[in-house]
């Protein structure tokens, strides 16, 4: 019984256990299974062992290659006898560089895990020069990537994946207030400079090097250890909200729901192919094609009663004189268990029962104990079960580790031994003076069990009469593996208060915090004892619910996904809480808004790499509840910024938000950035962040928004009060009520209206083909093709006051107010002669400039810069009188409106915005941020 080092602050310097290495003459297994060529085919030979101990838990052996590969550690080439390969997980080393390993095995790596966190798995896609942070190999195929952090894993190498994503809230379990490096090996690009000796870190062959995942600071795995362990965040350190300033209980809710990502529907490794019968594919099932070599044989491994049950297997290639004890120590690697191999054995299937006797089942057993040292298992292939399941052999005592949780102790773990009298309650009493706390009564403590899944961290209280030795038989009869995934915690018996913050969105505006409580007690039948109404938005129809009950918290959760209400579908979010009192006081984090419609499918893209780039709970799907959740979320917090992703329509929908929710802000003026993903982008193109996003680094998209210049801008709105909405003969008149819409851009009646609209119908009927900004402006020319014979003589149609007083119209066929010096996708409508008639425009000058066209043919002159359009007035209030049904657009969002009156006015406060600062030359040899260097090539864009 002795006391651990820190496992998270060590997870380099080489811990975690020695396997004894295997006889050269067994088959080499890799991490997934099958029967190990090398980096090639025919690359290496079977040599012996490596010599010493195995650095960081590796088992390695050392191998002859026929065919140069290269070294995960220093990324030279290895050649010829200088070769040592680890059976678990391909770690390749030269002789020379084995004692600088401070890379852990696969085997070993859940059991450095400081804080268990499960992963966010997004679909499948292709990543080019990326590579499995499982086994280490090339991504060849389509793969899995977390959507939170770097992982990359191949989707049969998913069960075996660490669930070490990084920790970006508090969830009660183990809180911490210091944030440590959270390091994640490989796939840095081969330029890469190490941070401690500045020498090339990164392969573009091999996944070597490590790298901080919170400040992008890159080094090899041994001069990490040479760096302090806590993180400061790096260059986005003020945008980024820190995780200890986020709290969230979330023991119901997966880590997709905590962070708001969309579950896509991934296929569990193994799973039958719909229609097939007979056994499934299995988790290799790629390797399953191929035909073994002659004199080998290929078997399916079982690691328990799991994955007998969901069909779920390995494929290992074997000699088919193989020893016993070598065909075990193959089925270990395959499923990466690194213990001892004399403490399993294989045993045949089909078993007698599942449920049966143990002692009956290892009758048919193949194993060292069971057979005669030095016995093969030969004859024909048929005369060997096709199938085998891992069994452990029945123990009379183990070492088991104890952590402490959130306890302030001096050591990691502690380490103590198992009896078949030991349960929960007398481990609590042997441990707790281990942990300093033998003063405090042991009713006070709890054994919590913990299964680190790579998607799903399961925690449970054991009972304090639970036999502990025959909870771990249980553990390894369902999967030996698992045993390695579970922990076990000493932790306070204190009352966790339930809190869940649920948004509601889609509900009727207008009601009262009791109508929407009956609404949504009616809908979902809430319980009224530990379901409230915390906050109301009636304007926008959302509400927050306080919920103190986790079981209630997740049954309406997932009951109001499917619910309507009054024929509107509801939208549920689970929203944390912002420790806004805990902020640094240099911090000012940035709420991140992203149109995935928008930009084709570049939004898609930008969400994951900004959930990467900064805390994931403050990035916002802008289609799943809109902007109100997002700024909810932030009401507290004093300082803050706004970054929105998408086109003028989507800024001009986040901005009324903001005007709408301002009053109830602590930062009551937030200054916003945009990142243009539309078609037209005039806004963009003002505050100078471009005609469009075409793939820039988003991590160069931060900084620049971190230091962009503040500007004010003018905001209008802008009163519909249609007279007659429609009227035919013999029918009666309906009238619209009042509606007020807010502008930023411009505002077009006519003829460009007309255009916009019958763009926006043609993207609602097939939106799958306009994923492309060229083929947008494609459909744009073609319709203006359509109408360039059109007259319609707008001026016959409406009548303009300016400031209570009439103006003349000229015969025009379109008229436009603009606010900011960029229309029609960057052309200069009202343009740059001096006019002493007007003042110069500015876009915060309180006035609104009003500007006539007379056709298509006008507007294509505009844009192409040979006219500009006819200057009519400028003014702060404006009321248009419109005759006949007409065409109307504002920040290009379009709609026809009936006869009546538009009224034009300026709005509230004016608008803080972000313009990107100019570029500077840079200095010759200046270094750039580590992280810039590298996060580009660290997106993984499928491609």
């Amino acid at each position: 019984m002795a006391a651990a080092t820190e496992p998270g602050a060590r997870a380099w310097l080489g811990g975690g256990s020695v396997r004894p290495s295997s006889p050269a003459s067994s088959p080499v297994l890799g991490a997934r299974g099958h029967a190990r060529q090398g980096p090639g085919p025919g690359s290496e030979r079977a040599g012996g062992r490596a010599p010493g101990p195995a650095a960081a838990g590796h088992s390695f052996r050392k191998v002859t290659l026929t065919k140069p590969t290269f070294c995960h550690l220093c990324s030279d080439f290895v050649w010829g006898l200088a070769g040592f390969l680890c059976d678990v997980c391909n770690f390749m080393s030269h002789e020379k560089c084995l004692k600088h390993v401070r890379t852990p095995c696969t085997g070993i790596a859940p059991s450095l895990v400081r804080v268990p966190v499960a992963h966010c798995f997004g679909p499948r896609g292709l990543y080019k020069r990326r590579f499995c942070s499982v086994c280490r190999k090339g991504l060849e195929a389509p793969a899995l990537r977390c959507e939170v952090c770097e992982l990359h894993v191949h989707p049969d190498c998913v069960p075996f994946a660490c669930s070490d994503c990084r920790q970006c809230h508090q969830d009660g379990h183990q809180d911490h207030d210091t944030h440590h490096h959270h390091w994640r090996e490989g796939n840095l690009p081969s330029g890469t400079r190490c941070e401690v000796c500045r020498k090339t870190c990164g392969s573009s062959d091999v996944p070597a090097g490590v790298r901080c995942e919170w400040c992008g600071v890159q080094a090899h795995a041994v001069c990490s250890t040479a760096l302090a362990p806590e993180c400061a965040f790096g260059r986005l350190r003020s945008m980024v909200l820190p995780p200890s300033c986020v709290r969230l209980l979330s023991r119901n809710f997966s880590k997709m729901h905590c962070f708001r990502i969309a579950e896509a529907v991934v296929p569990e490794p193994g799973d039958r192919d719909n229609g097939a019968d007979g056994i499934a594919t299995g988790v290799l099932g790629r390797e399953a094609l191929v035909a073994p070599e002659s004199g080998k044989q290929t078997l399916k491994i079982f690691d328990g009663n799991d994955a007998i049950r969901r069909n779920q297997f390995r494929l290992v290639t074997v000699p088919r004189l193989a020893r016993s004890q070598e065909v075990l120590e193959v089925a270990l690697r395959a499923y990466c268990v690194i213990e001892d191999a004399r403490d399993f054995e294989l045993q045949a299937l089909p078993l007698p029962s599942l449920s049966g006797d143990t002692q009956a089942l290892g009758k048919t057993g193949l194993s060292g104990p069971v057979e005669e040292e030095g016995s093969r298992v030969s004859g024909p292939q048929e005369s060997m079960p096709e199938a085998w399941v891992i069994r452990s052999l029945p123990r009379t005592q183990e070492v088991l580790k104890i952590y402490p949780a959130w306890l302030k102790v001096g050591v990691a773990y502690v380490s103590i031994r198992v009896t078949p009298q030991s349960t929960a309650q007398t481990v609590v009493l042997e441990v707790l003076p281990l942990f300093g706390r033998q003063v405090e009564g042991p009713e006070s403590f709890q054994l919590v069990e913990v299964l680190m899944g790579s998607k799903q961290v399961q925690r449970t209280v054991l009972a304090d009469e639970e036999p502990l030795l025959d909870r771990l038989r249980d553990i390894r009869q369902t999967s030996v593996r698992q045993v390695s995934q579970t922990r076990f915690y000493v932790t306070e018996s204190r009352t966790v208060t339930p809190h869940v913050s649920l948004f509601v969105g889609g509900l009727p505006p207008g009601l009262s915090p009791q109508e929407y409580s009956h609404l949504l007690h009616e809908a979902m039948a809430t319980k009224a004892a530990v379901v409230s109404v915390s906050h109301v938005y009636n304007s926008q129809g959302a509400v927050v619910l306080d919920v103190a009950c986790f079981a209630e918290a997740e049954r309406l959760f997932m009951l109001g996904r499917d619910t309507m209400v009054r024929g509107r579908p509801l939208s549920l979010l689970v929203l944390p809480d912002v420790l806004h009192m805990k902020l640094p006081p240099d911090c000012c984090p940035l709420l991140v808004f992203v149109n995935p419609k928008s930009g084709g499918l570049k939004g898609r893209d930008l969400l994951c790499s900004f959930r990467r780039l900064l805390n994931p709970h403050q990035v916002f799907e802008l289609t799943n509840g809109g902007p109100l959740p997002g700024f909810h979320l932030f009401s507290q917090v004093p300082c803050f910024r706004v970054l929105v992703c998408g086109g003028d329509g989507t800024v001009g929908w986040v901005l009324g938000a903001l005007e709408e929710i301002r009053h109830r802000l602590a930062c009551p003026e937030p200054s916003v950035a945009i990142l243009p993903l539309g078609t037209g982008n005039d806004l963009g193109r003002v505050l100078r962040w471009g005609a469009g996003y075409s793939g820039e680094d988003p991590f160069s998209v931060l900084v620049s928004v971190d230091e962009a210049d503040a500007v004010l801008m003018d905001r209008w709105t802008i009163l519909l009060d249609a007279q007659e909405a429609s009227s035919t003969e013999n029918s009666v008149v309906d009238t619209e009520p009042p509606k007020i819409v807010q502008m930023s851009n411009y505002c077009g009646i006519g003829i460009d209206a007309e255009l916009s609209l019958d763009f926006h119908q043609a993207r609602e009927e097939e939106p799958g083909k306009f994923t492309s900004r060229f083929h947008n402006k494609g459909v744009y020319v073609r319709v203006g093709l359509q109408k360039i014979s059109h007259s319609r003589g707008l001026h016959r149609e409406l009548r303009l006051q300016v400031e209570q007083q009439e103006v003349e119209l000229p015969s025009i066929e379109g008229l436009i107010f603009i606010n900011i010096p960029s229309w029609g996708s960057g052309a200069d409508l009202w343009g740059s002669d001096s006019d002493p008639r007007f003042e110069k425009p500015r876009m915060d000058d309180g006035l609104l400039e009003v500007v006539g066209v007379t056709g298509v043919m006008h507007m294509g002159q505009v844009q192409g810069g040979l006219r500009s359009g006819i200057r009519i007035a400028q003014g702060s209030y404006f009321r248009v009188t419109l005759l006949k049904a007409t065409p109307v657009q504002v920040d290009g969002e379009p709609w026809v409106q009936a006869p009546g009156h538009m009224i034009i006015s300026a709005a509230g406060p004016k608008v803080h915005m972000l313009r990107k600062a100019k570029q500077r030359p840079r200095k010759v040899g200046t270094t750039r941020d580590a992280r810039a260097d590298t996060s580009s090539a660290l997106e993984g864009d499928p491609k």
